[in-house]
């Protein structure tokens, strides 16, 4: 069984919750037993999230040989320039690695986002943007950090591609079953 959540913002991408935390878990979903998430989103991010049942899918999906494309879709403080988005591209230097080429855009015009509870903070005097950055490889927090390393940072964060397989117009908070044919279109 493979299944999509559109993961809403404030919820680890896991079953039990941290010590401590005041982040809801998947728990909360009534998804079907056994299932676990392949991958993950950070709490503060939000969108396509794949659990399964399946042994052997994480390693299939995750697998940086298997190159599955991801696509998310980033607001970031100000407007980067062309050359700040190709030095995006080319790869940047989070730490101490250097991330692998990616393809990025600006989405022009801004996408319709449903408002997140809690909302974005929002500055008056400080434009902000939607990128759609796409990547083969996801390191811990690494959107946000490739955004910081040139100069914005990331207000908002969506995941809304894996493969082929499109988030769509999935509501936040709900799930379902993958049909074959979407299933094909996350391994291709």
């Amino acid at each position: 069984m493979l299944l999509v959540l559109h993961k809403p913002y404030g919820v680890l991408s896991q079953f039990t919750p941290e010590p401590g935390s005041a982040w809801r878990t998947l728990a909360d979903f009534s998804l079907p037993p056994n299932t676990y998430a392949l991958g993950r989103l950070d709490a503060d991010s939000e969108g396509l999230l794949l659990l399964s049942d399946e042994p052997g899918l994480n390693s299939r999906l995750l697998d940086p040989a298997a190159a599955h494309p991801r696509e998310y879709w980033a607001q970031v403080e100000r407007i980067p320039t062309d050359a700040a988005l190709a030095q995006l591209a080319r790869g940047v230097k989070i730490g101490n690695y250097t991330t692998q080429p990616c393809m990025v855009r600006r989405l022009e015009p801004a996408p319709a986002m449903p408002p997140r509870d809690p909302p974005v903070r929002a500055r008056k005097s400080v434009p902000d943007c939607w990128l759609a950055l796409e990547l083969t490889e996801g390191k811990n927090r690494q959107v946000r950090r490739m955004t910081a390393a040139i100069g914005h940072p990331t207000l908002r964060l969506r995941r809304m591609r894996i493969g082929r397989f499109e988030l769509g117009d999935l509501a936040p908070g709900k799930w379902r079953e993958l049909t074959a044919s979407e299933r094909e279109a996350v391994f291709g």
